[in-house]
């Protein structure tokens, strides 16, 4: 693919491509506010297949993590210039506050040359009291809760958020981003619920549905919202990994 353009950080504009084919459908030149969603790193939870929440500052980056971090941060550093390069170069980026988002943010943060905001908001589901517990585990205390609350969206763990729940704050939060300007790149650093919220919320799906959508420690997502209440999505769940060796 050709170069569309080099890094704000590198010195110059990146030269804007037009809307490819198969890009969502438009019968306008409106332009969207990007979003770019990007998954933690590993972390020990990561591994253990426990429920890692936000009612926790929760575990930092693991080895293997960190290494995602940096794969991660080489990939969302291309986004507008070799690959997808109608979109605009990063210009924003914004965090949840758990440990393992911020520490990934920083790599990505350092890459980009930007500053890392904090939005509560685009935090993990608050499992509650099925925090730090694997599936068996819930799934003996609590037998028969664990697969709708999936599937059904709409079952709360004890104390904690339903799928739906993580919805309403998600959509809330994307509406803030696209209230405050289009025509941008916003790189949203994120948890695997979350991420796939603001998917579904985009594509239309109802929340029922989002569990289907994969999305691996530190992959990249990519949504595109629009003033007139349309959306995009342009990306869901790409790996991170091989990214450094490439670039």
């Amino acid at each position: 693919m050709a170069d569309a353009g080099v890094s704000p950080a590198a010195g110059g504009a990146p030269r804007r491509a037009a809307r490819p084919s198969g890009a969502g459908v438009r019968f306008d030149a409106a332009e969207p506010v990007t979003v770019v969603l990007v998954r933690h790193g590993s972390t020990t939870m990561t591994l253990s297949r426990g429920y890692s929440g936000s009612s926790v500052p929760g575990p930092p980056l693991n080895d293997e993590g960190r290494v995602q971090a940096a794969a991660a941060a080489v990939l969302v550093d291309r986004v507008g210039r070799d690959l997808w390069g109608d979109i605009p170069y990063p210009s924003e980026l914004v965090a949840s506050p758990m440990v393992r988002t911020q520490q990934t943010a920083a790599v990505v943060g350092a890459k980009l040359g930007l500053e890392v905001r904090t939005v509560p908001e685009f935090k993990e589901a608050d499992f509650g009291a099925w925090e730090g517990l694997t599936a068996e585990e819930i799934e003996e205390r609590w037998p028969g809760t664990l697969r709708p609350w999936h599937l059904e969206a709409t079952v709360r763990p004890p104390g904690g958020e339903s799928i739906t729940d993580v919805g309403v704050r998600i959509r809330g939060a994307l509406g803030a981003l696209l209230a405050g300007g289009v025509d941008r790149t916003v790189v949203v650093v994120s948890h695997a619920v979350s991420i796939r919220a603001a998917l579904g919320i985009a594509m239309g799906a109802q929340p029922s549905s989002w569990s289907q959508l994969r999305v691996a420690p530190a992959s990249l997502s990519i949504v595109r919202l629009f003033e007139d209440g349309r959306s995009e999505v342009a990306v869901a769940g790409a790996p991170s990994e091989g990214w450094a060796a490439r670039a």
